[in-house]
């Protein structure tokens, strides 16, 4: 949902009044073509994707984004031993701008980190699934009451025929 869309739904509610409810984000609205509302599905090849995206947004993050890394630290030293606040100002920025660069570098890894886990798990449930339900068969061939070969009954079974009068 792009922001000015949210504040349209917010003005909307507001406009509403008092007397109803402010906002009513309750369903999603169906995708065209499909009677389906708002149903997950991811495949594997989604996953593998917005993982792959966050690798390499991590990945470009470390190389542009400490580029003045060095030069700032320099220069606020230097700045500082000629007795300028503006070192010290330079020092906190810098300081600052590597905190929030740690923080966004965590989350990239944690999400592509996240995104390969979750595929490898989903991957393994299904394996799981497949091989219960292919058991199926095994499991109702025991509680088969048969006795020899398929398609004959157990004679415990058979009710008895009534017999014929001499």
């Amino acid at each position: 949902m792009a922001w000015d869309e949210w504040e349209q739904l917010k003005t909307d509610a507001a406009r509403r009044g008092a007397g109803s409810p402010r906002m009513q984000l309750n369903h999603a609205v169906p995708i065209e073509g499909s009677t389906t509302y708002g149903d997950l599905k991811v495949t594997n090849a989604d996953l593998a994707g917005i993982g792959k995206e966050a690798h390499d947004l991590y990945d470009q993050l470390w190389k542009r984004a400490r580029v003045a890394q060095a030069t700032s630290e320099s220069a606020a030293g230097d700045l500082s031993g000629q007795g300028f606040t503006l070192g010290a100002g330079l020092k906190h920025v810098h300081e600052r701008w590597e905190d929030q660069l740690k923080s966004l570098l965590d989350a990239c890894a944690q999400i592509a980190n996240h995104m390969h886990v979750t595929q490898k798990i989903h991957s393994g449930d299904d394996g799981y699934i497949a091989r219960s339900m292919s058991s199926i068969d095994t499991l109702d061939a025991g509680f088969d009451d048969r006795v020899g070969p398929p398609g004959e009954k157990n004679p415990v079974y058979e009710t008895p025929k009534p017999k014929k009068k001499q």
